[in-house]
């Protein structure tokens, strides 16, 4: 691991994120940016942020993007949120408004 990334209590069921996760596992940094430009889901702009991140973090420690991979990424389930809509015959139905954390580890390329 040289560099990560993290993001915590993001607003987007996990098993979402998690679908889109599996087309970026060990990608090339530049690779897995032209995945997320060109893929029409909803977390891309929430990784796509996450990995801009870790690339800024990379860049300050003196490492070039281009030889740079995603090494290790992960989405883990965090606090849903309870809230309640009503139902028939007077009672109240639960909804679980689910949130994510994000964590990307990238690393240089094998010589």
């Amino acid at each position: 691991m040289i560099v990560k990334a993290e993001s915590k209590f993001l607003r987007i069921s996990p098993t979402k994120v998690r679908q889109v996760i599996a087309l970026l596992r060990n990608k090339d940094v530049v690779a897995a940016q032209a995945i997320l430009v060109n893929l029409n889901k909803g977390p891309k702009e929430f990784l796509a942020k996450i990995l801009k991140q870790a690339v800024a973090n990379a860049k300050v420690k003196g490492f070039s993007p281009d030889k740079l991979y995603i090494s290790r990424i992960i989405c883990n389930v965090g606090p849903a949120w309870k809230r309640y809509k009503a139902a028939a015959f007077g009672r109240a139905a639960p909804i679980k408004k689910r949130t994510a954390h994000i964590k990307i580890e990238l690393d240089t390329k094998n010589r």
